[in-house]
């Protein structure tokens, strides 16, 4: 059975990282210390080590360790040992070719589709989609495909943003772009917004937060859903 949180971001503005949802992680990792950390991402440049301080100065909040997976000699057993995965936010494109260069992508669908608790924020959520190419990062390396972990049956966009009306900014909207990416592919699109999350539980796809989340469905007007709104539908 699945169990997968895929929040849009990690540090919400005025807030710590993680800060906003710890009280949902603590119910999340029940059960469970030490989560295996996928540093692979690397916000800003940052080393695996720093990345993993940063993770784990938010856990010690609720008593919860991360051990990052650059420590392991055999990156795909610790995947397949973890009680628990966490992927962070960074760059898409870095995160994606790391999977792959280290032949990841396989197992860590196997583990968390036979139940293994997966948290992803801002790229880590990207890669749950069924494809990266709706990623908000900068084509920075060059992965082997574009084709992501396909835990739901559509593409994500994280830190989805409204058009400002008030702002004299005359480039691409994020919608104008999903809507470019709908002009060469079919999936639907889910754009969460900052503090938003999907909780996946087995075949149920649940929107969580405060806040809606805007849907893009091929060759359909977009549109709100509430959170608490099943979205399982969308394929």
């Amino acid at each position: 059975m699945k169990n997968i949180i895929i929040a849009s971001t990690s540090t919400i503005h005025g807030s710590g990282y993680l800060d906003y949802i710890l009280d949902d992680l603590t119910i999340f990792f029940t059960g469970i210390k030490d989560i295996l950390f996928i540093p692979y991402a690397r916000p800003s440049g940052i080393s695996h080590n720093e990345y993993t301080k940063i993770v784990n100065t938010a856990f010690s909040k609720i008593d919860k360790t991360a051990t990052g997976i650059h420590t392991y000699e055999n990156p795909i057993e610790a995947i397949k040992k973890a009680k628990a995965i966490f992927i962070g936010g960074g760059n898409t494109f870095v995160l994606t070719n790391q999977l792959y260069k280290n032949d990841l992508i396989s197992t860590l669908q196997t583990v968390v589709k036979n139940g293994t608790p997966y948290l992803g924020t801002s790229a880590g959520s990207n890669i749950c989609g069924l494809t990266i190419n709706t990623t908000n990062d900068m084509p920075i390396v060059y992965p082997p495909s574009f084709k992501a972990l396909g835990f739901v049956p559509f593409n994500i966009n994280p830190h989805y943003l409204d058009p400002d009306k008030s702002s004299k900014h005359m480039g691409e909207t994020r919608e104008t772009r999903i809507k470019e990416f709908h002009n060469f592919n079919t999936q639907p699109v889910i754009g969460i917004r900052e503090g938003s999350w999907l909780h996946v539980k087995d075949d149920s796809i649940i929107l969580k937060g405060d806040l809606t989340a805007r849907v893009f469905e091929y060759d359909k007007v977009p549109y709100e859903v509430e959170s608490g709104t099943e979205l399982n539908q969308l394929k």
